[in-house]
């Protein structure tokens, strides 16, 4: 292979993990907003995640093009192959981050008009862990990091017994007063949507472990989300 065929392989392969970078910093910051829109009560920041939606789309079509062409006409092996495989796989867990950034929004729309409720606060902390993760799964891509892929993939279970303390609370709070039952069940939508933005992050750091050191975590990840479960206690009436 030529010192050109070369040098335009790798600015290829450069370009992928640019776009993915990129990528990933939008949907972090789209997942900010959504997280905020609810902590702040602020109808701008739920708008804005909502708009920032098409570019991340877009992008992850443009990273997947691009890496289909990569196959095709470099036909990579060994490191070039996950490198670009990679890409595909991580671009697609971005995009779904983003949808549910964009869910999370627009259930924040809804939410903001109703009387706030103390719950919200648990939400905030368990999207200040998800982003925790995902900040440092991508931080992981950029380093080439397979040891902090596998740490964030060995964290994963911290964000799911947030999430099945909030569950119960959420329960609790509509038992004890059914007209809460709505609002309620938007936060419960919207826990359930943060939970699966940490199961993405963690996909992502399986992907990075095995692009960077050829090899794959276990099968069976650390998983702590009992939710699917819990039985609903109920009171028979008289």
């Amino acid at each position: 292979m030529s010192e050109h065929t070369v040098r335009a392989f790798s600015e290829q392969l450069e370009s992928l993990a640019t776009g993915v970078a990129q990528m990933g910093g939008l949907a972090e910051a789209q997942f900010t907003e959504a997280i905020e829109a609810i902590g702040k009560r602020d109808m701008s920041l739920a708008e804005a995640a909502i708009a920032g939606d098409p570019r991340i789309d877009q992008l992850q079509q443009s990273i997947e093009e691009r890496a289909v062409k990569v196959l095709a006409l470099r036909q990579p092996m060994a490191i070039d192959l996950r490198d670009t495989l990679a890409a595909i796989k991580i671009a697609s867990e971005l995009e779904r981050v983003g949808d549910l950034a964009k869910n999370i929004a627009k259930r924040a729309l809804v939410l903001n008009r109703e009387p706030p409720i103390r719950l919200t606060s648990s939400l905030a902390r368990m999207g200040k862990v998800t982003l925790g993760q995902l900040k440092l799964v991508l931080d992981s891509y950029s380093d080439r990091d397979a040891v902090g892929a596998e740490a964030v993939w060995r964290q994963d279970n911290e964000i799911d017994e947030i999430y099945n303390s909030l569950f119960r609370e959420l329960l609790t709070y509509m038992m004890e007063d059914p007209r809460t039952i709505g609002l309620c069940t938007h936060l419960l939508f919207v826990a359930k949507n943060i939970e699966r933005c940490g199961d993405h992050a963690t996909n992502i750091a399986e992907t990075v472990y095995h692009m960077v050191s050829g090899g794959h975590l276990a099968s069976e990840r650390p998983k702590a989300d009992i939710t699917s479960s819990t039985s609903v206690p109920f009171e028979r009436k008289a």
